[in-house]
């Protein structure tokens, strides 16, 4: 058996896991993967070679059940991430009801519900904050690949510890004690519907158009490849109404695998609206086959030139892809209305000029580029930067707007953005799209100092430490590019040192 599990056979179950399941295991995970495999070899009687035949053949999908009920256990509760459901309650339930006409149901997806600690907790806020809403106004549904996690949610019996965020005076009214557990109120069990579906597997009649008002898909994303994620939340904006709202989890954005959403923030979280298309624009059907994964934008790559030359292989990549999926994948019409990409500008001149510091020089080139070149967003990024450089942040801050039209996850215009809000007496504006930039990539260190000046400013220290503390750590690591354009002409060693006496300054540091 250990031959087994080092050579061809564990490799090839693997990559049948993220077929089937979509779920992705790095190196460090193998281990757990080879647990599995174990069990399921010796659970069939049958050895690596003939085991993988059976995954892949007729008989595969009892197997593939079997699989999830190992590899998909994830750990829930009731009202996880509290603020997600007011929002939920507050923002996007009313403006759904709104939009609809009185006599269709409000539909809400609880896509990954594992024990159903999420969809009863929706079916519980419906209950509370619409009291005026009958049965037949609202359907909920949970579906979730793993059959015994769905039996348990059927069952609807908890212990104490999936309500430990649960109010004592919801709990009471709507969890029943019973030995150890609790037991769900009929009422709200009679409200949500439980299905066995497997997220990779089309099914045209249950992800019709338009079928779902709201989706919550948190904290599954996470464990998919990036292939699989982007499939996935393709099939969701298919079946999302018009203006409908998608909840992911606290720590996953959509950078990098949608535009088919605004993001939008309220209630302190995050969460997505599913933006209109653009005229002649039609959202391209999601694929069976999950695609191949997006080389990244900017992480991981040594330069802002090379970042560049990603983007382009990307549009490249999405464009060669049959049935239109280039206005899918980017989320821009031009690109699937143009019977050619336009004309790359070079900008490794223009940054090396920054890099100098000759900004009126850097400006004057690109300014001189041919209109195509120069309303490329990446150069328009670039001019942004150059334009709040040099003081021009009126300019600066209409480029941004701008590119937040188009793309509303660049945390680069989000952070430029911030700064000529703060720069115009707007804290608050600045404060926001310093979140939203820190929210879209993580590890951009500048929109975390700021957002830790800001609360220095404000004289809220306690906020200011935190974000100093999380700035000095990223600071660190990210990339020198990033330091160049976005650092205000500050060295990666400069902008620590500020950040490290900010920190001792709100005593954060002895």
């Amino acid at each position: 058996m250990s031959t087994l599990l080092a050579g061809r056979d564990l490799e090839a179950f693997r990559d049948a896991v993220r077929e089937l399941l979509g779920l992705h295991f790095d190196d460090t995970r193998l281990e757990e993967l080879a647990d599995a495999l174990r069990e399921r070899v010796a659970r069939t009687g049958s050895d690596g070679a003939s085991y993988l035949h059976l995954l892949r053949g007729p008989g595969g999908r009892a197997e593939t059940r079997a699989l999830a009920e190992l590899l998909t256990v994830c750990e829930t509760f009731f009202f996880r991430h509290a603020e997600q459901f007011r929002a939920l309650a507050e923002v996007a339930i009313p403006e759904r009801l709104r939009s609809r006409s009185p006599r269709q149901a409000l539909r809400l997806l609880s896509a990954g519900c594992s024990s159903g600690e999420e969809a009863y907790s929706i079916a519980i806020l419906v209950r509370e904050s619409f009291p005026g809403l009958r049965e037949t106004d609202v359907r909920i549904t949970g579906i979730d690949v793993n059959p015994a996690r769905l039996e348990r949610a059927r069952a609807g019996r908890y212990r104490p510890w999936s309500l430990r965020e649960t109010p004592e005076p919801v709990r009471g009214r709507w969890l029943h004690p019973c030995g150890s557990e609790h037991v769900l109120d009929d009422a709200i069990r009679s409200a949500v519907t439980f299905e066995e579906r497997n997220l990779l597997e089309d099914d045209p009649l249950f992800w019709d158009e338009g079928a779902f008002d709201v989706v919550f898909f948190r904290n599954v994303g996470m464990y998919f490849a990036p292939g699989a994620m982007q499939a996935v939340t393709s099939r969701i904006a298919r079946a999302l109404a018009p203006g409908g709202f998608l909840f992911l989890g606290h720590a996953e954005n959509l950078r990098g695998i949608s535009q088919d959403f605004h993001l939008r923030h309220s209630h302190d979280c995050f969460y997505y609206q599913l933006r209109p298309p653009e005229a002649g624009e039609v959202r391209a059907a999601a694929r069976v086959e999950p695609p191949a994964a997006a080389p990244p934008l900017i992480e991981g790559a040594c330069s802002w030139v090379d970042a560049i030359q990603g983007a382009t292989d990307r549009i490249a990549a999405l464009e060669a892809r049959p049935g239109g999926e280039a206005a899918q994948g980017v989320g821009r019409a031009a690109l699937a209305r143009a019977s050619s990409p336009p004309a790359r500008p070079d900008l490794a001149a223009a940054v090396e000029l920054l890099r100098e510091e000759r900004i009126p020089e850097a400006l004057a080139l690109i300014d001189a580029w041919p209109a195509e070149a120069g309303a490329d967003p990446d150069a328009q990024l670039l001019r942004a930067v150059l334009l709040t450089s040099c003081g021009r942040l009126e300019e600066a801050e209409r480029v941004c707007a701008e590119l937040l039209r188009l793309d509303d996850l660049n945390a680069a215009a989000h952070y430029l953005t911030a700064l000529c809000r703060e720069h115009a007496g707007d804290r608050g504006g600045a404060r926001e799209h310093d979140e939203m930039a820190a929210y879209v990539d993580p590890g951009f260190a500048m929109p975390r100092l700021h957002l830790g000046l800001l609360a220095k400013r404000a004289g809220d220290r306690a906020a200011a430490c935190r974000d100093f503390a999380q700035a000095d750590i990223l600071l660190q690591r990210d990339d020198p590019s990033r330091i160049l354009l976005f650092g205000g002409g500050f060295r990666r060693e400069n902008l620590v040192q500020l950040c490290r006496a900010e920190l001792r300054a709100c005593g954060g540091l002895p």
